[in-house]
Order: structure tokens, then C-alpha cells, then sequence
């Protein structure tokens, strides 16, 4: 039976990073690929970082039984929904998978799927250059919003406090210091499994 390893940590903790490495390193790794209702950003395209769809398209699938999860964040730019499907993607007699969420999502993931097929990848970075990657990435955007990245940040504060990560049973975290030694760390949890 394949595993289910889900990347998560704070807003510019380098999971999208690790991520994709991960999955250029590992080719029968299989993506899977999450749903979200905000604005599609600079550098995105469909299908490949989220399923962007509407929140009208999001409510046809939560009737249809077809959401594992969903979280919605209050933004500045008012409600966006992240969620992730039971839309096919995932086989655990075809391989392993993985998936870039949040602890929340994680835990109902983990509930969805059994605690024995899912595996948590916490990435953590130092505070000020999580600030300082967030702030550089949200220049390169369209119209950047500082209040933006200080919501998020000050959300992931409490999103992933000690206590929940506890709670969560998040015991190993990788530190994202130096890309090869995460990339190392992360390899090493994919061949054991756990």
C-alpha cells in the first residue's frame, strides 16, 4: 500500500520549494494536486500549483460528497477557500502521493485516509526570513499587499502554535536551513515511510 506524505508549514517555509524538488528527485512520486477559490497568482498555472475554481464550483463538489477538507481564510480581498478532493487522484494500490497542506488539513487528511497511510513533512524556517521571503515574493505580484502577508503571518502564528503541532502528533520537523540538508532530511522520512 502506497503512502500519502503531506508538506506543511508556515507561509515562505520553503514547502513549495522542497516540494517540487522532491518531486523532480523522486518520479514515482505522484502529485496531488489541491483546489482553491483565491485569484490565480503571478506564475501559476491551472492545474499544475491548485485547481482554481469558484466558490460556486466549490459548493457543487461539497454537495457531491467529493471534499476531504477545506479551510477558508478570511483574507483582505474577502473569502478564499483551499481545499483538497476525493476527485481520483489518489490510489494507494498505484503508489505513493503527495501534497503540500495546512496542519489543519493535514488532520483531516489523516482522518480521511487512516493515520497509517498518511505522513506529515513539517517544514520550519527562521521568523525574520519567512518575513523576508514573504515580502519579497508578494513584490513580484500584481497589486502586492503588505496587510496580506502580515495576516498570514500573524495566522500561522497561531495556525501552527506548539500546542497544535502536539495535538497533531507532529513530532519530526524538518529544518529548512540549507535546501540539501531539508531535501536529505525529507528523502530519508519518503524511503522509511514514516
Amino acid at each position: 500500500m502506497g503512502k500519502l506524505f503531506v508538506f506543511m508549514g508556515k507561509s515562505a517555509s520553503g514547502k513549495d520549494t522542497l516540494y517540487r524538488e522532491i518531486l523532480k528527485r523522486n518520479p514515482t512520486l505522484q502529485p496531488v494536486i489541491p483546489y482553491t477559490t483565491r485569484p490565480i497568482r503571478a506564475g501559476e498555472t491551472q492545474g499544475q500549483e491548485y485547481h482554481f475554481v469558484t466558490e460556486k464550483e466549490m459548493r457543487q463538489m461539497e454537495q457531491e460528497n467529493k471534499i476531504v477538507e477545506c479551510r477558508c481564510y478570511q483574507t483582505v480581498k474577502g473569502p478564499w477557500y483551499y481545499f483538497t478532493a476525493e476527485d481520483g487522484q489518489i490510489d494507494f494500490e498505484k503508489g505513493n502521493y503527495c501534497l503540500i497542506s495546512t496542519l489543519e488539513g493535514y488532520e483531516k487528511i489523516r482522518d480521511f485516509y487512516g493515520e497509517k497511510q498518511v505522513v506529515p513533512l513539517y517544514i520550519e524556517v527562521e521568523d525574520f526570513q519567512r518575513m523576508e521571503r514573504s515580502l519579497q515574493r508578494e513584490k513580484k505580484q500584481e497589486a502586492p499587499c503588505v496587510a496580506e502577508v502580515c495576516r498570514r503571518f500573524l495566522a500561522d502564528e497561531k495556525d501552527f502554535s506548539e500546542e497544535k503541532l502536539k495535538a497533531a502528533k507532529i513530532d519530526k520537523r524538518i529544518m529548512n536551513e540549507k535546501l540539501s540538508e531539508a531535501i536529505y532530511q525529507i528523502e530519508g522520512i519518503l524511503k522509511s515511510g514514516r
